[in-house]
């Protein structure tokens, strides 16, 4: 089958048969190159805002597979831009006491975040996460990927000529906020610097996740587990198949709830080196973050996304007896994304119709109890923490104060520059 748009021709040299067509032709970063990168840089602008993080008045987002962006939040009606992480490949991050855990590419990476003027790497596990390359941006095939040149940072578009093989490309491809297949997307301010203990706090949208001295990281597939006991030298201890087309993972209590394509899926981590299977709630096909409190799931179902489906939805599910979840809800939504849970609020980011604030205390009645819409962002991802709500959205981080129901405000906001 050929690439609509391509006119490849195909010719013979000897035994072998080469076609030559119009592509993306990959530009490689070498694995010593990789692996000698991280760098703490003085603070640039935010251009392409993916998660977001935050322990002990400070937030960290990520600059999608370029680095991370540290700010001071201190004060959340002025943050203070303190630094930037250039870290090729990352797209999650989670934090234990000082210790900052993200992805670089096919590595785990470990940096001390203690003094945020000197962020360095202090351990890194080669080769243990799936080998993965970015979106094109376009509409041309992509050439043959030798993951022995190293990896993949951006394409080249060029004309290509190349031995033909019968196979199709294995590799998985980034998309916002996480991994989908192929075949499936001088700044000065008060800095007391982060402590030794606690693990901090990350949005709906993480694959990323810690309980006690366990680290877990899920892909579509496949739970990997570290004991990071010694937490610059985690041991990966095992991996786990908790279902097909995981996107998200949400932590609370002794459970680990994932959101799935299909449905959401509960284990049981009382210990947490070996998840126990409890439970799976199932919806229709859709891309599906979830939060939780201790009796309810909360699940926003979205489509237009590689995870297929048309359902747009809010999904309130009882969770009291965790091994039997049952459908409490449902409210329509236009593109739910990432939501977040604190008290009686429940806070959506709903696409491109923005932020939506509701009164949860009934949940049969969430849906019309709309108390606040901030419809003129495109809401991505958000952190309620302390009555400080953290949002992401395309054009930038937001913060409102929501310590008056009856008043919430937006404090700062940091814009993206395009």
């Amino acid at each position: 089958m050929l690439f609509a748009g391509v006119s490849p021709f195909f010719f013979s040299c000897e035994d072998s048969t080469y076609k030559e067509y119009t592509g993306n032709s990959p530009v490689y970063l070498t694995y010593s190159e990789l692996r000698t990168s991280v760098r703490n840089e003085q603070p640039v602008d935010l251009k392409n805002p993916g998660k977001i993080y935050y322990k002990d008045n400070y937030i960290f987002i990520v600059e999608e597979l370029k680095g991370i962006h540290v700010y001071d939040n201190s004060n959340p009606a002025s943050p203070v831009s303190k630094s930037f992480v250039n870290l090729p490949g990352v797209i999650d991050i989670s934090i234990s006491g000082y210790i900052l855990y993200a992805d670089s590419f096919v590595d785990l990476v470990i940096l001390d975040v203690q003094d945020v003027d000197n962020i360095h790497e202090v351990g890194r596990v080669t080769d243990v996460l799936p080998y993965t390359i970015p979106p094109t941006g376009n509409s041309y095939p992509t050439a043959f990927v030798d993951s022995k040149k190293g990896v993949v940072t951006s394409w080249d578009v060029k004309t290509i000529k190349e031995k033909v093989v019968n196979y199709s490309n294995p590799w998985p491809i980034y998309y916002k906020g996480g991994i989908a297949f192929l075949d499936a997307a001088n700044s000065s301010g008060a800095s007391s610097g982060l402590s030794g203990s606690g693990v901090g706090f990350g949005g709906s949208m993480a694959r990323f996740g810690i309980k006690d001295n366990v680290l877990y990281i899920v892909d579509q597939n496949n739970l990997k587990i570290f004991d990071i006991t010694n937490k610059t030298a985690p041991v990966k201890t095992g991996d786990l198949y908790p279902g097909w087309n995981i996107e998200t993972m949400f932590l609370h209590g002794d459970n680990m709830f994932f959101g799935s394509t299909t449905g959401m899926i509960v284990y049981n981590i009382a210990t947490p080196l070996v998840p126990v299977y409890k439970a799976q709630f199932t919806h229709a096909r859709s891309c599906d973050p979830v939060v939780v409190d201790d009796t309810l799931a909360y699940i926003t179902l979205r489509s237009g996304t590689n995870c297929g489906g048309t359902v747009n939805c809010l999904d309130v599910v009882g969770i009291g007896d965790i091994t039997r979840p049952v459908s409490v809800s449902t409210w329509a939504m236009t593109n739910p994304h990432g939501l977040g849970k604190d008290g009686d609020l429940l806070f959506i980011c709903d696409g491109d119709a923005g932020l939506k604030i509701y009164d949860a205390s009934d949940p049969y009645r969430i849906g019309t109890r709309l108390a606040y819409s901030y419809p003129a962002i495109n809401a991505y991802d958000v952190i309620p923490i302390g009555n400080i709500l953290v949002m992401i959205g395309s054009d930038g981080l937001y913060q409102y104060s929501y310590s008056d129901i009856g008043n919430i405000s937006l404090l700062s906001k940091i814009e993206v520059v395009k």
